[in-house]
C-alpha cells in the first residue's frame, strides 16, 4: 500500500474532549470541563461537574476538540434527561444578552434536578371507615361530611376544603375513622380534544377565531394582538387557535399572571376542551412540576397555563405561544433575571417560528404601538357578549361629596349600592391596598411605625394583630402603648386598607353578608376557589376585594364596582403611572354587568379632570392612548426610547455611594465615546430611589436613557467593565426595560 493513501480519522480522535458548560450561577461564561474517554455529551446535556468542594447539575453549553490540560476537571456523569434543544438554548442566550443576566441563572430556569422524579415519596390518601369518631368536634364533622361518597381524598385537600388542619384527621386515623390508602401515580398529563365543546361564537368572534386558526394552520412567526373590551369572550376566541394547534399536533404555551390564574380560568378550559391543562405556577408541587416539565419535554402534555415563568418549558413541538392580560405588570420579573415575559414571550415564538397572541382588553403602550407600526396584527371585540352594554362609568369628587370624618365611603356611594343591594345586586368594593391601614402613628408624640430594614412604613393587618413590611416582610405584633413615649391606647390608623374598607361597610350594611378577599388572607388555593363560587352565585352581596378580585372573574350578579380611592397610583415618578392606572380601573369597573342586568362604574376621586378619569368617563379610550403616546413619543420614552436602571446596593451605604460614582463616571465617558447628544443617551444619577434602604440594604440609582436606534446593551457592558468589580460587598443590579422605579 501506498505510503501517500489517505485513511479514515480515528473517530475518538476527533470526537469533541471538552465541555463548556453553564452553570446555575451568577458567572458571566460558561465553565470548561474535560469530557472523559467512552463519555458522550453534547450540547443541551445536563450533566454533573465539580466546582469547588462540591458537584452540581449544569446545563451543557457547546462541546469542542482542544488540549484538555490537567486542569481541567472532568465531567462526572451525563444525566438521563432530555437535552434542551438548539431553538431553546438560542432562546437561553437571547435572554442572557437582552437582560445582561448570567447565561447559567437563566439556563437554571430551564431545567430541572435531574434526579428529583426518581426521588419523589409515594403518596397517600384517606377514606372514610364507617366508624364513628368517639369524640366529635365541629372539625371533625366538617371532615366527615367533606368526605362522603367513599372517595380517596388526598389529605391536604380535604383539610382544605373542611378549613382544618391535618392534624384533625391524623387523629381521625388513630380512631379508625379513616384508612390510609395508598394512591395510584399522577397522569402526567391528561388527554384533550380538540373538538370538545366549541361553544357558539358571535359573528365578531367567529371572525377573529378564523384568523387565528388561519395563522396557526400555517404556521410561522406571527404576532397578534386581540384586544376585546371586559366581557368581550377574547377566552373563547383564542381557544379556537388552541384547538387548531392541537388539531395541527402542536403544543401550546398559555401564559397568565399569576393572579388569573383561577380555578374558574381552569375549569372553562376542561369545559371546552374535556381535560384540563398542564398548570404551572408557584402553588403547584415541586414533584409535580416536575413530572409536567418531563411530559412537556417527552411531547407526551400538549398544553400547559403557567405563570410567567412557564416561558422557559422545553416544549418540542411549540406552535403557538398566548400571553393573556399582556399588559399586567406581573409579567415583569424584578428579582434575579429581570425580564418581561410578554416580551419574552414574543422572543421565543420569533426562534421557534410560531404564533404568538397578546390578548387585553387595555393592551399596554407598546403593543399598540407595535400595533401602528405594522409590526403586529390587530384584531378587534369591541362589543360584549349576547350584545350587553358596558358599564355607565361615573366619578364621585370627593371635594364635593366628602365621607364623614374618619370614614372613606361617600355618602353617595352609600345610597347608589342600597339600592342595588336592594334589588339583589351584587357590590363590589375595590381598594388596591392590603391590610388595614398604610400607616400607624402615635397621636401623643407623633412617632411613626417604620421597618427597621426598609424605608417604609408599617402596614397594620389587623385580622392578624400585627404590623407588616410589604417590601421585606418584617412582622412585629402591633403594641397596645406607643413605644417611644409610652402613651397607652394612643395609636391611631391612617388611611385606609382593605380591612378597614370591610370595617365601615359592616357598619353600613350590617345585615348583608360580605366577604373580603386579599391575596394575604390564609385558606389556600381550595378555600380561594370555594369563596369565588360563593360570590358567583351570589352568596355574598357584597365583596370587597384587592386586586385579587380585579381580574379573571365573571360574577354574573355583580352590577356595582366602586373603587374607593381612583387616585392611588396617579402621582408617581413611574412613567407608566397613567397606563396603569387606567388599565386597573378598566378592569375593575369591567366586572360590573356581565349577567343580564346592566352595569355600573363608580369612582371615587379628587381629580374628576384628570386625563384618566375623564377618559374612563367618557369611554373614549382611544383619544387616552392617542394621548400616552403622543406623550411618550415627545419625551423619548418607552416604547420611543429605551431605559435601564443600575441600582447599587451595600450594607453599608459609603460602599454603595463609591461603587456608584465610579458607574457614573464610566457612563458619562462611554456616553462621550459615543458622540452623540443628550437625547441619543443621557445618564440620570448617582441619586436616591424612593426605597434608599431595602431589605437592610442601602440603594443608590443610576438611570440610562437612550434613543432605541443605539445599543443599549453594549453601553451598559461598556460602563459596567469600566467601572471595575464593586467593592466593600456592593453589588450592582441592572434592569433593561424597568417597570419598578422605587
Amino acid at each position: 500500500m501506498a505510503e501517500h493513501e489517505d485513511f479514515p480519522p480515528d473517530p475518538a480522535d476527533s470526537a469533541p474532549n471538552i465541555a463548556e458548560v453553564a452553570l446555575p450561577l451568577g458567572i458571566d461564561q460558561p465553565y470548561s470541563y474535560a469530557i472523559p474517554p467512552g463519555m458522550r455529551v453534547a450540547a443541551g446535556d445536563c450533566v454533573r461537574v465539580p466546582i469547588g468542594t462540591r458537584e452540581i447539575y449544569g446545563l451543557v453549553w457547546e462541546t469542542r476538540r482542544g488540549v484538555a490540560g490537567g486542569n481541567l476537571k472532568p465531567v462526572k456523569e451525563r444525566m438521563a434527561m432530555p437535552p434542551l434543544r438548539a431553538e431553546m438554548r438560542q432562546f437561553i442566550q437571547r435572554v442572557s444578552d437582552y437582560t445582561l443576566s448570567p447565561i447559567g441563572l437563566v439556563a437554571k430556569m430551564a431545567m430541572r434536578d435531574p434526579e428529583a422524579e426518581a426521588h419523589e415519596a409515594p403518596k397517600f390518601g384517606v377514606r372514610l371507615t364507617g366508624k364513628a369518631p368517639g369524640r366529635l368536634t365541629a372539625a371533625r364533622a366538617r371532615l366527615i361530611e367533606a368526605a362522603q361518597g367513599g372517595l380517596i381524598h388526598r389529605k391536604r385537600d380535604l383539610a382544605e376544603r373542611a378549613a382544618c388542619s391535618t392534624g384533625v384527621i391524623d387523629a381521625l386515623v388513630d380512631d379508625g375513622v379513616f384508612d390510609v390508602i395508598a394512591l395510584a401515580p399522577e397522569l402526567r398529563a391528561q388527554a384533550l380534544d380538540p373538538i370538545g365543546r366549541a361553544p357558539q361564537l358571535s359573528d365578531a368572534q367567529r371572525g377573529n377565531a378564523d384568523a387565528l386558526r388561519e395563522a396557526v394552520t400555517k404556521g410561522g412567526f406571527a404576532p397578534v394582538l386581540l384586544e376585546g373590551v371586559t366581557g368581550s369572550g377574547k377566552t373563547e376566541v383564542y381557544f379556537e387557535a388552541v384547538a387548531a394547534a392541537l388539531e395541527a399536533k402542536r403544543q401550546v404555551l398559555i401564559l397568565l399572571p399569576e393572579i388569573a390564574l383561577t380555578p374558574e380560568f381552569l375549569a372553562r378550559f376542561e369545559a371546552r376542551f374535556d381535560g384540563q391543562p398542564g398548570a404551572w405556577h408557584s402553588g403547584i408541587a415541586s414533584a409535580r412540576r416536575d413530572r409536567l416539565w418531563h411530559a412537556i419535554a417527552e411531547g407526551e402534555a400538549r398544553v400547559v397555563v403557567g405563570a410567567r415563568s412557564a416561558l422557559y418549558l422545553p416544549f418540542g413541538e411549540l406552535g403557538l405561544i398566548i400571553v393573556d392580560e399582556e399588559h399586567e405588570a406581573a409579567f415583569k420579573q424584578d428579582d434575579s433575571v429581570r425580564y418581561n415575559a410578554r416580551d419574552m414571550a414574543v422572543l421565543r415564538a420569533k426562534i421557534e417560528n410560531c404564533p404568538v397572541i397578546l390578548a387585553s382588553a387595555t393592551p399596554s403602550i407598546e403593543s399598540r404601538v407595535n400595533v401602528s407600526q405594522g409590526r403586529y396584527r390587530h384584531l378587534v371585540l369591541p362589543d360584549r357578549v349576547g350584545g350587553r352594554a358596558m358599564p355607565e362609568i361615573r366619578a364621585i369628587d370627593l371635594t364635593q361629596d366628602a365621607p364623614e370624618p374618619g370614614k372613606f365611603l361617600s355618602p353617595r356611594l352609600i345610597r347608589e349600592a342600597s339600592a342595588t343591594l336592594a334589588r339583589g345586586e351584587q357590590v363590589l368594593f375595590f381598594l388596591n391596598r392590603r391590610g388595614y391601614a398604610p400607616l400607624t402613628l402615635c397621636r401623643t408624640c407623633g412617632h411613626r411605625w417604620q421597618c427597621p430594614e426598609c424605608d417604609a412604613w408599617l402596614v397594620e393587618h389587623r385580622f392578624r394583630r400585627a404590623l407588616v413590611c410589604h417590601h421585606c416582610g418584617h412582622t412585629e405584633r402591633r403594641p397596645t402603648t406607643c413605644t417611644a413615649c409610652g402613651a397607652e391606647e394612643s395609636l391611631t390608623a391612617c388611611g385606609p386598607g382593605v380591612e378597614r374598607i370591610a370595617e365601615e361597610v359592616a357598619e353600613a350594611f350590617p345585615d348583608v353578608r360580605r366577604i373580603t378577599l386579599s391575596s394575604d388572607f390564609p385558606g389556600g388555593t381550595e378555600r380561594l376557589r370555594q369563596e369565588l363560587a360563593a360570590v358567583a352565585a351570589n352568596e355574598f352581596p357584597i365583596i370587597i376585594g384587592t386586586q385579587l378580585i380585579a381580574k379573571g372573574h365573571n360574577f354574573p350578579h355583580l352590577t356595582l364596582a366602586a373603587v374607593i380611592d381612583a387616585d392611588i397610583g396617579l402621582v408617581s415618578n413611574d412613567p407608566r403611572a397613567a397606563e396603569r392606572t387606567f388599565q386597573l380601573l378598566a378592569q375593575v369597573t369591567g366586572r360590573a354587568g356581565r349577567g343580564e342586568r346592566p352595569g355600573r362604574g363608580v369612582l371615587q376621586t379628587y381629580q374628576p379632570k384628570h386625563p384618566v378619569i375623564a377618559a374612563l368617563l367618557s369611554g373614549d379610550h382611544e383619544r387616552f392612548y392617542a394621548e400616552e403616546i403622543a406623550a411618550r413619543q415627545a419625551a423619548g420614552l418607552p416604547p420611543f426610547g429605551r431605559l435601564a436602571s443600575l441600582v447599587v446596593s451595600a450594607r453599608e451605604r459609603p460602599a454603595a455611594e463609591a461603587y456608584a460614582r465610579l458607574l457614573a463616571q464610566a457612563g458619562h465617558r462611554a456616553i462621550r465615546d459615543l458622540g452623540v447628544g443628550e437625547r441619543e443617551a443621557a445618564l440620570l444619577g448617582p441619586a436616591d430611589p424612593p426605597m434608599a434602604l431595602l431589605r437592610g440594604k442601602h440603594r443608590v440609582r443610576l438611570i440610562v436613557k437612550t434613543a432605541r436606534t443605539l445599543n443599549l446593551q453594549g453601553l451598559l457592558r461598556t460602563m459596567l467593565r469600566d467601572a471595575g468589580v464593586p467593592k466593600g460587598g456592593a453589588r450592582v443590579d441592572v434592569d433593561v426595560d424597568p417597570f419598578s422605579f422605587f
